[in-house]
């Protein structure tokens, strides 16, 4: 499995979405799931899938699903197809 598919398959198993629902550019707002405890769910789901553990500061900062990318490209986990 691609990258891209775990990231999808792990934001609609923590923000309760359907799979139809999910859009790589989806932001937090548009997630009536995406409050404090989602970022603590998503944080350690990121952590158990993609080995890396988003500080406070960046978990709280993230705004949609493009921030989630761009910080974990920069950890060097690629989201190319």
């Amino acid at each position: 499995m691609h990258n891209r598919e775990k990231l999808k398959s792990l934001l609609v198993d923590v923000f309760l979405l359907e799979p139809a629902e999910f859009r790589f550019d989806m932001t937090r707002e548009e997630v009536p799931t995406w409050d404090s405890l989602g970022v603590v769910s998503m944080a350690v789901g990121i952590h158990q899938t993609f080995g890396y553990h988003f500080t406070p500061e960046e978990a709280l900062a993230i705004q949609g699903v493009p921030d989630i990318m761009k910080l974990l490209e920069t950890k060097g986990i690629s989201f190319d197809a």
